[in-house]
């Protein structure tokens, strides 16, 4: 396959992409035309990496209103709804509603996928259930899991035993939520637990980490120094972290230098974090997001994830990052020309970062052949005016095709 003069990423000249055995050969301002079977003439086109959602939970996507709408749209709601939800888990229940998810993700453009799943069931449905689903959509989105214990481990009923059985069982990640155990000193003691069985199991870390609006919450600063100390550092990513929005400037100041030390991953939600964050104000009123434009600006890896698609947490939700990343630069202060038209790393090259997954992630030669292409000639525009995604090609194969959109107005002055 040839892909022609295409703008790759911003750049203003055109070039040419050759793909040849799902792998990037060639990529050069002209390239024969006989050296393939297959030639796209895409002049003047958009071609960016695929999307990556960093952070979802397909165990719970499109249980909204099941067996009750969380009416208070608080995040405490929302575990107590799922709390009654999970009891009536089927694996073909989880896994019908997660590939229904995961297809229409993949038709937004996303290819990589991190997904947490709630381990705090002794019967692990969601997660056998989850597994298979892994397995099975393999040609179309590469799906890492999280053993996420959403009722806490030490909080929870043999919640250490569980942890340790879904490492056993072959996830990708091991998760928490210290915020939510008991008291501080079992979140402290959560996260040691967890990291030292991440690296037992040679595991990558990413937890729920101070999803709530208190400025006196510290797991965050635990989880840093952990990562720091242990030497696992950018093998551990932390999720949410709403209260950094809520501690003072001069806390947050200090805490800036850990984090970069830790070379520790950031996931912010903005869709999730704002509906959920500011429930408990008057006014002024949360917005409930993390420091994002701070944190990029000392060195620390911050992408953003969907988090949830129409479920206790979250009433909506479409499975398309466009949408994550348009409220989320809004609401983090990115809105200037560059920082709009460089975004996209927010939902690609940063969230690839996240997932360990930058062995197959990326335009260059060498790499598989997997990328966007959209009716635009940059980012900017894309994101402004949502042009069509023309393609989705993963590996070389063609996963998505779409044509332009056509619409006729029949506007007219007096």
């Amino acid at each position: 396959m040839l892909i022609k003069q295409v703008h790759i990423e911003n750049n203003v000249t055109k070039k040419d992409i050759l793909v040849a055995d799902g792998k990037i050969k060639a990529i050069s301002e002209h390239i024969d035309e006989k050296q393939a079977d297959d030639v796209l003439d895409l002049d003047g086109k958009l071609v960016i990496p695929p999307f990556v959602d960093s952070h979802v939970h397909l165990d719970s996507t499109l249980t909204a209103g099941e067996p009750e709408w969380n009416e208070s749209g608080t995040l405490f709601d929302g575990i107590n709804i799922w709390s009654k939800r999970k009891q009536m888990l089927t694996q073909a229940d989880v896994k019908n509603r997660a590939i229904k998810t995961l297809k229409k993700q993949a038709s937004h453009g996303i290819q990589f996928v991190r997904s947490h799943v709630d381990v705090t069931d002794p019967t692990f449905t969601a997660l056998k259930a989850l597994l298979e689903v892994r397995a099975e959509v393999a040609d179309f989105i590469d799906l890492q899991l999280v053993a996420f214990p959403q009722e806490g481990i030490l909080s929870f009923p043999n919640g250490k035993e569980l942890m340790e059985e879904a490492a056993k069982m072959g996830v990708d990640a091991i998760g928490g939520i210290p915020h939510y155990e008991f008291n501080q000193y079992y979140g402290r003691d959560s996260l040691t637990f967890l990291m030292n069985l991440a690296k037992k199991y040679n595991k990558l870390v990413d937890v729920h980490c101070d999803e709530i609006d208190d400025p006196n919450a510290r797991n965050l600063e635990v989880l840093a120094t952990l990562a720091y100390e242990s030497g696992m550092k950018d093998k551990v990513t932390a999720s949410h972290t709403v209260s950094l929005a809520s501690v003072n400037d001069a806390y947050a100041y200090k805490l800036m230098r850990l984090l970069e030390m830790s070379q520790i991953n950031m996931v912010a939600n903005p869709l999730v974090n704002m509906h959920l964050g500011g429930r408990f104000d008057t006014y002024p009123k949360r917005r409930g997001l993390t420091r994002v434009k701070e944190l990029l600006e000392n060195h620390v890896n911050v992408s953003f994830g969907e988090d949830d698609v129409k479920d206790p947490w979250y009433p909506m939700g479409n499975g398309n990052m466009l949408d994550v990343l348009y409220v989320g630069i809004l609401a983090s202060g990115l809105m200037g020309y560059h920082q709009i038209l460089d975004s996209y790393q927010l939902i690609g090259a940063n969230g690839a970062k996240t997932l360990h997954v930058n062995d197959k992630y990326g335009i260059e030669v060498g790499k598989p052949a997997s990328f966007l292409v959209f009716d635009t000639d940059n980012f900017y525009n894309e994101l402004n005016e949502r042009k069509t995604m023309l393609y989705s090609i993963k590996d070389g194969k063609v996963l998505v095709k779409n044509h332009p959109e056509m619409a006729e107005t029949h506007l007219k002055l007096k």
